[in-house]
């Protein structure tokens, strides 16, 4: 049986699927047809119900939860792991000032309307409303050309915006976390719920042996990984490992379950998301 699988060419997602693709690890009769694409394309193809099985970010998934469900293996969830806003021609300070003015029109570059970064910023900073849609690896740049006053970075860019004389005007994961002492939730694999129950139930246990094999054998997916990282350094590469692949994506667990409920409720007190009636996990 084949089924087709969505992953961001990532770091994190390429190490923890790396075995699963590869046949390392026994697929138990499914193959997968891969698709690479950054994460707010994957999280249009799920609005779309275009993929089997798929990456997505936790805000996304509430507008698609009665067509997919969470797998308990392959999230992206952690401390210290959050988006950053940050500024070319602000700090914390000014921006304050900026934002005591009335009529600001601070253009904000966002990896996308329907990432989890996203939700944060609209609950951090809800002043904040001149937003400007991008690749996330192109929010730097703009930032430099001025073509935007702040920008919204997610994956390897929170590694490599001090380099380039850009400035930290808050860690929303950090914000997160003193709000709700809970992990962050950024992204998790969802799968379609036409599929069979035990067909979904394989899936999961495939990419938590996946996982698994990942950690037991780091360097096995060296030259998989370090293709789809671009001009990434090594070393930025396994930090961006480290930051993103724990025991959440083995298994949410209880702690897991709990910041993901604990984030949709939240956002749907403040109607950032729809009330979702279905179960959200598998």
């Amino acid at each position: 049986m084949k089924l087709t699988l969505g992953f961001s060419p990532c770091p994190n997602d390429t190490f923890i699927f790396d075995a699963l693709i590869h046949h390392k690890i026994d697929t138990e009769g499914l193959d997968f047809e891969v698709l690479f694409d950054d994460v707010e394309t994957l999280n249009q193809k799920a609005l779309r119900a275009e993929l089997d099985i798929t990456k997505l970010s936790f805000h996304a998934f509430a507008y698609v939860a009665h067509q997919y469900a969470l797998l308990d293996a392959g999230s992206a969830l952690g401390f210290g792991v959050g988006p950053l806003l940050i500024s070319k021609k602000y700090t914390p300070e000014t921006l304050q000032a900026e934002l005591a003015k009335e009529n600001h029109n601070l253009k904000i570059g966002i990896p996308g309307k329907y990432t989890t970064a996203n939700f944060l910023l609209g609950i951090a900073y809800p002043g904040l409303q001149n937003k400007q849609e991008m690749v996330f690896s192109e929010i730097e740049d703009a930032l430099l050309n001025e073509q935007i006053d702040l920008g919204l970075i997610i994956h390897e860019n929170r590694f490599t915006y001090q380099d380039k004389g850009l400035t930290k005007i808050v860690d929303l994961g950090d914000y997160w976390e003193k709000q709700t002492g809970c992990a962050i939730p950024l992204g998790g694999i969802v799968i379609n719920r036409t599929l069979d129950r035990a067909v979904q139930l394989k899936v999961n246990r495939l990419i938590r042996q996946s996982v698994e094999y990942a950690f037991a054998h780091p360097k096995s997916g060296i030259d998989f990984i370090k293709a789809h990282a671009q001009a990434m350094e090594e070393s930025v590469m396994y930090k961006h490992i480290e930051l993103y692949v724990n025991q959440y994506s083995i298994n949410l667990g209880a702690e897991g379950r709990k910041a993901i409920d604990t984030l949709f409720t939240l956002a749907q007190e403040r109607n950032i998301i729809p009330v979702v009636q279905e179960n959200l996990y598998i």
